[in-house]
């Protein structure tokens, strides 16, 4: 949402203007997530299933290739005098 200048406008995920009842209602917690909400998500078509199944080995894989990084930076350390 675009506002001029001075003007105020709720942007959810981001802003809101919560009003006394509101924050009475919630017990006086003021944390934003109570209020503010989440932000629209666009849907990108991929189904759940096989957009988790994608992430989860994009996650596999990275956690491979950062095994190998911090095998790699412990050597250098202990190299340098730093390392066990």
């Amino acid at each position: 949402m675009i506002c001029r200048a001075g003007e105020y406008a709720d942007i959810p995920g981001f802003c809101k203007a919560a009003t006394i009842e509101d924050i009475r209602k919630h017990g006086h917690v003021l944390t934003p997530g109570r209020y503010v909400g989440a932000e629209a998500v666009e849907d990108d078509g991929e189904p759940f299933v096989g957009k988790i199944a994608r992430l989860t080995a994009t996650l596999r894989q990275q956690q491979k290739e950062a095994a190998i990084l911090d095998a790699a930076i412990a050597t250098n350390l202990k190299e340098l005098g730093y390392g066990e």
